[in-house]
């Protein structure tokens, strides 16, 4: 059989199970007790193992079989989980990850792991003194009955059904277990009803169980052939069959509830409904593909809106209003689909802020909150490098060693936060450290030895100004070059990488308190709406989401202070930025009013002088394409209704 065409599909799952797997062996170093996590890596890594055998992809096949060895070691508590336990089993993470990018891009899985498969041969030199023996037979039946299972039982027995209770094991090695234990399913359901089964069915569908599962089965045969049936399957034993009787299930009198027949079979049918798959695994450019198209109809939508505007044909701009309902909901729809969970960047970072920690010989307690948050796919796929530049500047500048810590009388353990939220249409996520925080006398001295600030200039900038310089290109306040920071590259990479996502940053500072880090980014890039502008005798658009408001303003109105044009806007200097010039458009004559349009960069803002304001609309997103791309003060172009280009004013870049 040719496997090659289910190797994407092998490679997505392999890559969830690697995830699965990386983060459960760090949840498991905290809790080293718990014997559910050290359950959920052993069924990822043999359900890893059973993929790859399926493909045979015998390296990874054999790697993860060792990691089983070792992982069963713990399961019995022969070994102890302790941090170098831990970092062998994340080697072997690191190493299967390699082995599955390598199959991803063509080449083949063969690696030199021979090290790494003595190790974890010799972890059995970790074993505990006197080791716990545990019994198979040890672990509770996990089904529990509760008084309306026996209400169904007893209407089922009413109308001629016995009950059986069948605990089913699955042959050591078993590969594709979800398989197995659907054959069961689906030979009991031929010939009755089940109506309970532990562990649940998405459980047992997604391979999170041991050997062995539960189940009760409603029937009209004998005892025999339930038996007959599940001897069929191979690699399938029944370790108990016994008919149940209602009389038993009752520990003590209680009222009985009366249950229909009509309400038995109700319940028989949603026990015995056949699971569907719910979700779809659909490649990225296929998304992207469907955004354009919407982004099509919403153009076109606005070009029947104009005809129908321009030649007053109301039957016209009645089904453009229709049409105008439809797409919006076809719009939202499809940017709902595009939005991923931030969970994808943020589990990455656990790992690597226990790697770094661990080097630097730092104590820290990573917290990452809000990883439900979604945002566009391709707003998720530009933030993790920032991320982890933040996060390793927090772990080398913020956070200080333990014994420098007590000497301040912090807790021994630094406190890393990672989190994201929603704030209106826009996600924030906050990277935040209790550390020593930024010192802003080191920071001024830095930048007027670059020539970065004159001694003047100094003397009247306020905390905010003086923190924005940490993202000039170059500037770096570490007294030595390590591997991890100092060489001064970092936060201009950051503050470059969020604002081309229409972004924002701010940085917060208290010396020995520690730092935040606020990025403020847009749900998506694709359909925004935009303020439309007239310049001259060319049109703009501007993001609805960088403005604050409009305003009307007389040339007597406008004030000069230091070389700059400002009007006073409720008793505050705004600063005025004309379009014109900035463009290099003509100007129209400036007898009568002009219109500003009072646009925001985090809380400073600037007013954009316009001839006209055109109105608010629908736009989509388009690239300039490489030739164009990086022009300061424009983030891309939109179609109009009418066939023309406009250029999109990028904000951020004006202030």
């Amino acid at each position: 059989m040719d496997l090659t065409q289910y190797l994407d599909l092998f490679l997505a799952e392999a890559r969830e199970h690697l995830e699965s797997l990386s983060e459960h062996l760090l949840r498991l170093e905290k809790e080293p007790e718990n014997k559910e996590i050290i359950n959920e890596i052993f069924r990822s890594a043999h359900t890893l193992k059973g993929m790859a055998a399926t493909m045979g992809f015998e390296q990874i096949t054999e790697l993860t079989h060792e990691m089983e060895n070792a992982l069963s070691l713990l399961k019995e508590e022969k070994v102890r989980v302790t941090p170098e336990v831990i970092d062998v089993l994340l080697r072997c993470v690191d190493l299967l990850e390699v082995m599955v990018r390598d199959l991803k891009e063509g080449k083949s899985e063969s690696r030199f792991f021979q090290d790494l498969l003595e190790e974890l041969q010799q972890l059995s030199s970790f074993a505990v003194e006197s080791p716990q023996e545990v019994s198979s037979t040890a672990t509770p039946s996990g089904l529990e009955f509760n008084e309306y299972d026996i209400s169904v039982i007893q209407a089922a027995e009413e109308n001629g059904y016995k009950a059986f209770y069948l605990k089913v094991g699955l042959a050591p090695g078993t590969v594709m277990k979800s398989v197995r234990a659907f054959m069961v399913f689906r030979n009991l359901e031929d010939i009755g009803q089940i109506i309970k089964c532990y562990p649940p069915a998405q459980d047992l569908e997604e391979e999170r169980f041991e050997d062995e599962f539960e189940v009760v089965l409603l029937t009209q045969v004998s005892r025999e052939k339930v038996s007959e049936v599940l001897e069929k399957i191979s690699e399938v034993r029944v370790l108990a069959l016994k008919e149940l009787k209602t009389s038993e299930l009752i520990s003590k009198p209680e009222p009985k509830k009366e249950v229909s027949q009509e309400q038995a079979r109700e319940s028989l049918r949603d026990f015995s409904a056949p699971r569907t798959l719910r979700t779809v695994r659909v490649d990225i450019e296929r998304l992207d593909n469907l955004m354009n198209l919407v982004g099509e109809l919403v153009i076109n939508k606005t070009r029947l809106e104009q005809i129908g505007v321009t030649h007053r044909i109301s039957e016209l701009l009645e089904a453009v209003e229709q049409m105008g309902r439809l797409t919006s909901d076809l719009q939202s729809l499809v940017m709902k689909v595009r939005m991923v969970p931030v969970e994808h960047v943020f589990n990455r970072f656990p790992r690597m802020v226990r790697d770094l920690a661990r080097e630097m010989g730092k104590e820290v307690e990573f917290v990452v909150e809000g990883k439900e948050t979604e945002l566009d796919r391709t707003v998720i796929d530009e933030i993790g490098e920032p991320l982890v530049h933040l996060l390793r500047n927090a772990l080398d500048h913020g956070i200080e060693a333990p014994e420098e810590r007590i000497k301040k009388g912090k807790p021994r353990v630094g406190l890393l936060r990672l989190e994201a939220r929603h704030e209106g249409n826009n996600v924030i996520i906050e990277v935040e450290d209790d550390g020593r925080g930024i010192d802003l006398e080191k920071v001024r001295e830095k930048a007027i030895a670059m020539g970065l600030l004159s001694e003047k200039e100094e003397s009247y900038l306020d905390e905010k100004a003086l923190l924005n310089l940490i993202f000039q290109p170059g500037f770096s306040t570490a007294d030595e070059v390590t591997d991890v920071s100092g060489r001064g590259v970092g936060m201009d990479v950051v503050k470059s990488k969020i604002e081309s996502l229409n972004g924002t940053i701010e940085v917060e500072t208290k010396k020995d308190l520690g730092t935040k880090v606020k990025i403020s980014l847009p749900l998506t890039l694709a359909i925004i709406q935009a303020l439309l502008v007239n310049v001259g005798n060319e049109q703009y658009a501007i993001p609805l989401s960088s403005i604050d408001e409009t305003t009307c303003v007389t040339s007597d109105q406008i004030k000069t202070m230091q070389n700059r044009e400002v009007m006073f806007l409720r008793g505050m200097v705004l600063p005025l930025v004309r379009l014109h010039d900035l463009l290099g458009t003509e100007r129209v004559s400036e007898n009568g009013e002009m219109y500003v349009v009072v646009a925001r960069k985090g809380e400073r803002q600037v007013g954009l002088v316009v001839d006209s304001l055109a109105g608010q609309q629908d736009i989509v997103i388009k690239s300039l394409g490489k030739f164009l791309e990086g022009i300061p003060g424009i983030a891309g172009a939109t179609i109009l209704g009418n066939g023309q280009v406009a250029l999109i004013i990028d904000v951020n870049s004006l202030f």
